[in-house]
């Protein structure tokens, strides 16, 4: 039986690939921005079925992440091994910024953040040379402006990683394949036959996104960029193309000596959106004439690809589609900033307490300077949105009081969110559609940022019988909220746009959750909500 590689190898909002191979084993990490724990880490003998291992950031180890606006948090991650160790380097928003952990077994446990106070900028990786040393490089404005002073671009300097140091100043490599492109960032060096290559991600992670390349026969350069520059992107097809936003690339090499890359790329949803956020997707790489060549033969993404004849084809099991809550959390469940308290209760069902916090708190800046809050969470538990048909639903056992709310909610980034619950109206129990959006003029990285949220009502109805099934069926960009007393009585209570809450100001960063929640909407309460099952299905 011939096998194929398909697009995408990890669905949904897995952005920001990186990965590396040990013998006949890779591990990939992808970016989890605002959500708890943070950068999920995963295995494959095959490349294309790929099995969770866990997180690398926990509360165990120090992680400390806040709920604002989706797109803050920890992004674009690198993971290496050498000499027996895996380093994850990463920069969190939350919190001091550029850190590095460590572990012997990549499943955990993983060290408390080693701060890296002396490097610049964002998107830092590490580089092990054949020699054995270690180098660090990042992003950051260092580059020569061609109207004077100095613009973003790619540094390495020579790293002590046994102290975590900088060992030498900063070398400005590279500004990027084109004068004044948008963010040169995520550089990765990987030292293949007498040269030293350079990877980037230029252009910005929106449509106009891409991966580029230089080389050169030192470390510190002078690079030359590839003539075939941007070697991945989806740019030039324009806005209607099925598969946008591609780049952001890491080089793998198989033990037969063949190459692949890892990337992030967006489907467009119905033609109009890009709710799943960015995803990781794979394709190969040849060298020709001592350059990569991504995707050959085509010279765009494809759905798939050849599998390659030396690898085994490893299929993983899947997971069951109804979770009844018996035990801990399993590891596709996260939470919306790191909980500073235990809302939530597993065994027989999943217990939420109704907080004071919101999902649709108002939105602030986003800024490293900020300072630790240990309020910023909420009680939701959420697990992604991985294919453009889906069913998420849930039975529910809540008596609601005053402001108090809960049920499930499809989240976006900037307060688009959709929230199907119980809640109080005119003194009396209701079942409701709430759909939230936010107004901004700036992106919340940006000096000024201010928003206003603003709710609607869709529909609503009197709910008198106790437990309730609560389902979202996702349908492209169409989306169907029902209810009913069991799964075989639901009612269609509207219909809704998914387009409606896809935030494209602010490139797609992240991708749709559909999850549980409990709040008490800025009132104290004791009251709590629970939960005896929740399902996740692809249609």
């Amino acid at each position: 039986m011939k096998h194929t590689f398909q697009n995408p190898i990890l669905p949904g909002f897995y952005p920001d690939p990186s990965i590396c191979r040990v013998g006949e084993d890779f591990y990939m990490v992808c970016s989890s921005f605002e959500l708890c724990p943070g950068i999920p880490l995963f295995h494959s003998r095959d490349l294309q079925h790929w099995e969770q291992l866990g997180h690398v950031m926990t509360p165990e180890n120090g992680f400390h992440v806040e709920k604002n606006t989706f797109n803050g948090g920890v992004m674009a991650p690198t993971i290496r091994w050498h000499g027996g160790t895996f380093y994850v380097i990463n920069c969190n928003f939350s919190d001091r910024g550029n850190f590095i952990v460590t572990a012997k077994d990549p499943a955990g446990p993983w060290s408390e953040p080693h701060w890296l106070d002396d490097v610049p900028g964002i998107d830092a990786s590490i580089f092990f040379d054949n020699d054995g040393k270690c180098y660090m490089m990042g992003t950051a404005n260092i580059w020569p402006s061609e109207t004077g002073g100095l613009r973003q671009g790619i540094w390495a300097a020579e790293y002590d990683i046994e102290n975590f140091r900088m060992a030498s100043e900063p070398h400005a490599l590279w500004g990027g394949a084109m004068a004044g492109v948008a963010s040169p960032e995520a550089p990765h060096i990987y030292h293949i036959g007498k040269y030293y290559y350079l990877l980037i991600a230029e252009g910005g992670t929106e449509q106009y996104h891409s991966s580029t390349v230089a080389r050169s026969e030192a470390i510190f350069g002078p690079y030359e960029g590839s003539r075939a520059n941007p070697v991945l992107t989806m740019r030039h097809l324009g806005q209607r193309a099925a598969i946008q936003n591609a780049g952001h690339a890491d080089l793998v090499d198989l033990p037969d000596g063949s190459w692949y890359a890892a990337f992030l790329a967006s489907r467009l949803i119905g033609g109009v959106s890009k709710n799943l956020g960015r995803e990781t997707f794979l394709c190969p790489v040849r060298f020709e004439l001592d350059w990569p060549l991504f995707t050959p033969d085509t010279g765009k993404v494809e759905w798939e690809y050849d599998f390659p004849a030396s690898l085994p084809w490893i299929e993983t099991s899947a997971k069951p589609a109804r979770d009844c809550f018996d035990g801990e959390l399993s590891s596709e469940w996260v939470f919306w900033g790191r909980p500073y308290e235990k809302f939530w209760q597993t065994g027989g069902g999943l217990t939420l307490r109704c907080l004071r916090q919101s999902l649709t708190d108002a939105l602030q800046p986003m800024s490293m300077e900020a300072g630790h809050s240990e309020e910023n969470f909420v009680s939701f538990v959420a697990r992604r949105r991985l294919q453009p048909n889906c069913r998420f639903a849930c039975r529910l056992r809540f008596t609601p009081e005053g402001k108090e709310s809960a049920g499930i909610a499809v989240v976006q980034a900037m307060n688009h969110q959709y929230h199907l619950e119980l809640a109080q109206k005119d003194g009396k129990t209701a079942v409701q559609l709430l759909r939230y959006t936010a107004d901004y003029a700036l992106p919340p990285y940006i000096p000024g940022f201010a928003a206003e949220t603003k709710r609607e009502l869709l529909a609503w109805t009197p709910w008198e019988d106790g437990e309730i099934v609560l389902e979202a069926e996702l349908h492209e960009n169409e989306y169907s909220f029902r209810f009913g007393p069991d799964e075989q009585h639901t009612h269609e209570l509207a219909r809704a746009d998914g387009a409606a809450i896809n935030p494209e100001k602010v490139g797609c960063m992240v991708g749709e959750v559909l999850g549980l929640f409990a709040s008490a909407n800025s009132t104290h309460s004791e009251n709590s909500a629970r939960f005896l099952w929740a399902e996740y299905r692809n249609l």
